[in-house]
C-alpha cells in the first residue's frame, strides 16, 4: 500500500508539470471543434442561404415591388386624369347628366384627395419647417426621423382603410335606389372628408420625413451616418428576434419596397431643394449621399431578411414564391386572393412631389404678362403629362413582360420538378 501511494503521487506530481499539462492539451487537450459540432451540407446551405441567396432574393423582390410602386404612381398621374377628361368630355358631348359609375366616384374621390392634398401642402412653409429641424441637435434628428417613420407606417395602415371605405361608399351610391340617393350621398361626402384629412396628415408627415433627411444630408456633423445608423439598427432590433411566420415575412417585405419608394420621393425632394437653394457645385455631394443612403437600406435590408430566414427556417425559395404572388398581381391573375397583394397607396406620395417639383417648374417660366405665364404653364404641364404618359407606359409594358417570363419559368420549373 505504501509503495502504490507512491507511485500515485509520483503519477500525480508528473500529471500537475506545466511542460506535460501543454503537451497533453497540445495532442488531446479541449479546442473550438471539440466544443462545436461538425457541420454538414445542411449547415453549409443555411450559411450560402444567409449569405448569398436570401439576400439576392429578397433585393430581386423588392425592386420588382419598387417598379410596381412606380408604376401606380404613375398611374395616379396620367390614367386617372385622363379617366376624369374622358368622362367629363363624355358628359359634354352628350349633354345628359347620367349618374356615374363605381370606378368614376371613385376616381372623383381621388383627384379631390390629390388636389386638396397638394393645395394644402403649398401653404406649409417648408423654409420655416427646414430651420426648425436643422436648429434641433442630431440625436434629436434621428429621433425626429424615427418618430415619423412610426407616422407614416400608421397612416399607411390607416389610409388603406379609410380608401376601402370611400371606394364601397362609391359603390353604395352608384347603385342605390333613387329613395337612397341622399343617405348615400351624405355618407360618400363624409368618407371623402375623411379621406380628405387622412390623406393630408400623411403627406406632411412624409415631408417632415423628407425635410429631416435633407437637413441630415446637408449638415457637416455626421448627421447623416447617425440617423442611418439609428434608424436602420432600430429596424433590425425590432425584427430579427421575433418569430415571425411566413406570412409575416411577406408583408414585411412589401413594407421595405414601400420603404425603399418613399426613400426615392424624399430623395427627390432634396434633389429638389438643392436646385432651388444650392450655391456651387453640389451634385456630385448629392449623388454621394443618395448612394450612401441606397447602400445602407439594400445592406440593412440583406441582413435583416437573411436572419429572419435563418432563424425562422424560412427557404429562399419562400422569396421566389413573393415574387411570383407579385407578378401574378401584375398580370391580374388571382383575383380571389387579395391578402397577399402588395397594397400601395400613391396619393401622399404624389401630394409630396408635387408640392416639392413645383417651384422648380416655376423657375422655368419666363418674365412676361399674366397671359404669357399661363401659356408656358400649359405648354410645361402638357410636355409633363407626355413625359409621364409615355413613361408609365413603358414601365406598365416592362413589368408585364417580365411578370409573364418570371410565371412561365416558375411553371416549367414545377413541373420539372414533378
Amino acid at each position: 500500500m505504501k509503495e502504490t501511494s507512491n507511485i500515485l503521487g509520483e503519477v500525480e506530481r508528473l500529471d500537475n508539470s506545466p511542460f506535460r499539462y501543454f503537451l497533453g492539451e497540445l495532442y488531446g487537450g479541449n479546442s473550438l471543434r471539440s466544443t462545436i459540432a461538425v457541420g454538414n451540407e445542411k449547415k453549409r446551405q443555411r450559411v450560402y442561404n444567409s449569405m448569398f441567396h436570401v439576400p439576392w432574393r429578397c433585393e430581386r423582390l423588392i425592386v420588382a415591388g419598387f417598379f410596381v410602386c412606380l408604376d401606380s404612381f404613375l398611374s395616379l398621374l396620367t390614367i386617372m386624369p385622363a379617366r376624369i377628361v374622358v368622362t367629363i368630355w363624355r358628359l359634354l358631348k352628350t349633354r345628359k347628366f347620367l349618374r356615374p359609375n363605381a370606378a368614376d366616384l371613385s376616381d372623383y374621390g381621388c383627384f379631390i384627395v390629390l388636389s386638396l392634398g397638394v393645395a394644402s401642402l403649398q401653404m406649409i412653409d417648408i423654409s420655416l419647417i427646414y430651420h426648425v429641424i436643422r436648429g434641433q441637435s442630431t440625436i434629436k434628428l434621428y429621433v425626429v426621423y424615427n418618430v415619423l417613420e412610426i407616422f407614416d407606417k400608421l397612416c399607411q395602415s390607416f389610409g388603406e382603410d379609410v380608401l376601402q371605405v370611400l371606394f364601397n361608399s362609391a359603390e353604395g351610391l352608384s347603385a342605390c335606389s333613387t329613395d337612397n340617393v341622399t343617405f348615400e350621398l351624405m355618407r360618400f361626402l363624409l368618407d371623402e372628408a375623411i379621406a380628405v384629412v387622412a390623406f393630408v396628415v400623411h403627406s406632411f408627415v412624409l415631408l417632415a420625413q423628407a425635410i429631416t433627411l435633407s437637413a441630415c444630408i446637408i449638415a457637416h456633423n455626421n448627421a447623416l451616418l447617425a440617423l442611418l445608423v439609428s434608424n436602420n439598427f432600430a429596424e433590425i432590433k425590432s425584427n430579427v428576434f421575433k418569430r415571425v411566420s411566413k406570412e409575416n415575412l411577406h408583408n414585411l417585405v412589401y413594407y421595405d419596397i414601400i420603404e425603399r419608394f418613399h426613400i426615392t420621393a424624399f430623395l427627390l425632394f432634396v434633389l429638389a431643394q438643392n436646385i432651388l437653394e444650392a450655391e456651387g457645385p453640389w451634385f456630385d455631394s448629392f449623388l454621394i449621399n443618395a448612394s450612401f443612403v441606397f447602400l445602407c437600406e439594400v445592406f440593412i435590408d440583406a441582413i435583416k431578411h437573411s436572419f429572419l430566414a435563418k432563424f425562422n427556417e424560412i427557404k429562399p425559395v419562400a422569396y421566389s414564391e413573393f415574387l411570383e404572388d407579385l407578378c401574378k398581381q401584375i398580370l391580374n391573375d388571382k383575383p380571389d386572393d387579395r391578402q397577399k397583394d402588395l397594397t400601395f397607396i400613391p396619393l401622399a406620395p404624389a401630394c409630396v412631389v408635387i408640392r416639392v417639383l413645383t417651384p422648380v417648374y416655376a423657375t422655368l417660366l419666363p418674365a412676361g404678362p399674366f397671359i404669357w405665364r399661363i401659356f408656358w404653364i400649359l405648354l410645361w404641364s402638357v410636355l409633363t403629362y407626355f413625359m409621364l404618359a409615355i413613361f408609365k407606359i413603358l414601365v406598365g409594358l416592362i413589368l408585364r413582360c417580365l411578370a409573364n417570363w418570371y410565371v412561365n419559368l416558375r411553371l416549367k420549373r414545377k413541373q420539372h420538378m414533378d
